[in-house]
């Protein structure tokens, strides 16, 4: 079987972390000398820039990349940013891959691979033999002070994305060091494996939501679904009868409007479920909820959780522990949440 981190290699101190959306793409580069992380530079490029379409578009049903124009994205912004390492780690978008959890009975630590592999077969919508799999253990009950039960947290990323990212690394000249699922890059951005707090990760991408349970740095539970971003900006435009691009820029301006509060609340109930999903499971409480993705800033949504789910609620700042220039310091706050994902990537390579 082969894993998704098998794909990590030993490389240089500086490394590239590569994010492609639906309609942008960013890329973060990233330095360390000692303990000091350092950015190097960051860039993106909107689709609309360039093209008439996005970077992905749904053929037979499935969210397929346009490499040739993701190539010629991502050259520019490496030439246009001035970007000097070739070695990338490229996120995968959660609408791209399959997440589920599922727990299995007491047993060995070497019988468990092929536990989680028979098992996977139950949830997996795919043939295995066309998926790359990869788990791992994020909790145990002892059950009658006997047997542990098992819970697992599993990904599945089709090998035909895998095959087109290596195609947009190799004509983009980069080597692939490594994929991975964007939940894992954007916790490692957001909250760090040293923090032990509990928290509730709040993805807010273009076209899907992803809610995360972080515990002490493990994933514990994680949903997609397609509320999203895009959603938002076509309901004020829609309600206003605008168009797309003023729409959104009602929505980073003024934030929270009476056309969107129903949506708004959809994605609150569906925290409130993973919360109570995480209580059931764990017997805990999440301390707070970090909102991420590009429309985390906006202006009353943060606030507007908090008043909702009882917990507190902050928007990510994941640049805060990097060294920069002073001067990029409010830039680097409004682009954070947007930019957690493709940091995230990078940061795996200093890691």
């Amino acid at each position: 079987m082969i894993k998704i981190k098998d794909f990590f290699k030993v490389g240089p101190s500086s490394f590239l972390g590569i994010d492609i959306g639906t309609s942008v793409i960013k890329i973060v580069e990233l330095s360390q000398y000692g303990k000091r992380k350092k950015l190097d530079n960051y860039g993106q490029m909107q689709a609309v820039a360039m093209y008439e379409k996005p970077f992905r578009t749904f053929e037979k049903s499935t969210l397929t990349v346009s490499s040739s124009d993701v190539v010629r994205a991502v050259t520019a912004i490496l030439g246009e940013a001035k970007m000097k390492s070739k070695k990338a780690y490229f996120s995968i978008p959660d609408f791209s891959t399959f997440f589920t959890n599922f727990k299995l009975p007491g047993m060995t630590k070497d019988e468990l691979p092929n536990a989680v592999q028979y098992e996977a077969r139950q949830h997996i919508p795919l043939p295995l033999s066309e998926v790359v799999l990869d788990w791992q253990v994020v909790g145990q009950k002892t059950i009658n002070q006997k047997i542990s039960d098992f819970n697992i947290l599993l990904v599945a990323v089709p090998l035909e994305v895998i095959e087109q990212y290596r195609d947009i690394a190799k004509f983009s000249n980069l080597e692939m060091v490594a994929l991975e699922a964007e939940v894992f890059g954007l916790v490692r951005a957001v909250i760090g494996n040293e923090n032990k707090e509990s928290a509730i990760l709040i993805d807010l991408g273009a076209r899907s939501t992803t809610i995360s349970v972080v515990d002490a740095g493990v994933i514990k539970l994680s949903h997609s679904f397609d509320t999203a971003g895009n959603d938002f900006t076509s309901l004020i435009a829609r309600a206003s009868n605008i168009d797309m691009a003023q729409a959104e820029e009602i929505k980073k301006k003024q934030g929270l409007q009476e056309a969107i509060m129903p949506m708004v609340d959809l994605i609150i109930s569906e925290v409130k479920k993973i919360s109570q999903n995480f209580y059931s499971n764990e017997n805990k409480i999440a301390s707070k909820i970090i909102l991420a993705g590009g429309s985390a800033l906006m202006p009353g949504l943060a606030g507007y959780f908090k008043e909702a789910t009882g917990i507190d609620s902050e928007v990510a700042s994941p640049f805060a522990n990097l060294y920069y220039p002073p001067i990029l310091d409010q830039t680097l706050k409004e682009l954070g949440p947007s930019y957690a994902v493709a940091l995230g990537a990078a940061l795996r390579g200093l890691d």
